[in-house]
């Protein structure tokens, strides 16, 4: 299933906007991208561009083939499928399940646990487009990593593999952390529009680029008055997790149990 010793078959359980490209991060570390389940056709077209010649399988296709599943759906849908899954004793012992929402932490993949699983939240602080931009934004983005102590190490290497930062968040903090990226992504995007409306308002062609170098430098001023700037994050990042390719194939000796 792995092209190669430390690697993993990994499958992708939807197709919107972050699965294929976090699929496409990985397959660029290494990894083998086994599949990925598309139901719409414009799901089937993502799908096709960002992960061409991956197969779209269906999701019980997915768990019985996958040494990682990525499940990325919407927050509505996670619990029911992971049960739902658990119901029909689809899951695998030793597997990795990683969902990639914001506002859960691993308890939400507890029946998958329960089978045996090792469970992983890792949500990318990104608002994705579903295009290969994505690709290099991984790149200057952070990661919110929640798991069992033992099983943090695989969701940190998982991050720094697809080119991100890490960041630990516990899982009493996920809600917290939810609602902090959902104030910075609406915020933003509503003030944006009201700046522009209100330069349309008055003639002004282009809104957008013409208060665009404004809003990335206030922005950046905000951002780094609160704290140590980007470079020096990753470089504790990477000290911590040491150098060399993380052992993926050991993954299944880990002690789930803190």
């Amino acid at each position: 299933m792995t092209p190669r010793p430390g690697r993993l078959g990994i499958g992708i359980i939807g197709a919107g906007r972050v699965g294929p490209i976090l699929g496409a991060a990985l397959a660029g570390a290494g990894h083998a991208v086994i599949g990925i389940t598309a139901i719409s056709q414009a799901s089937r077209d993502r799908a096709d561009a960002i992960l061409p010649n991956v197969p779209i399988l269906t999701v019980p296709e997915i768990v019985e083939r996958s040494e990682l599943v990525i499940i990325a759906v919407p927050d509505s849908e996670l619990a029911g499928l992971v049960a739902g899954l658990a119901a029909t004793q689809t899951w695998r012992p030793g597997q990795l399940v990683l969902h990639t929402s914001a506002q859960f932490g691993t308890a939400i993949l507890a029946p998958a646990q329960a089978a045996g699983a090792i469970p992983l939240a890792i949500h990318p602080a990104l608002t994705f487009t579903g295009t290969s931009i994505d690709l290099a934004r991984l790149a200057d983005s952070y990661f919110a990593v929640t798991a069992s102590s033992p099983v943090l190490p695989i969701g940190q290497a998982l991050v720094v593999e697809m080119g991100g930062e890490p960041v630990i968040v516990a899982e009493a903090d996920r809600p917290g952390y939810a609602e902090a990226i959902e104030t910075a992504t609406a915020f933003s995007s509503s003030i944006i529009e009201q700046a522009t409306s209100l330069l349309a308002g008055i003639g002004i062609e282009h809104p957008g680029a013409v208060i665009a170098p404004l809003v990335r430098s206030a922005m950046e001023n905000a951002l780094a008055s609160t704290g140590p700037d980007r470079r020096t994050l990753r470089m504790r990042g990477r000290d911590e997790l040491g150098d060399g390719p993380f052992p993926f194939d050991q993954f299944n000796q880990f002690d789930q149990e803190d």
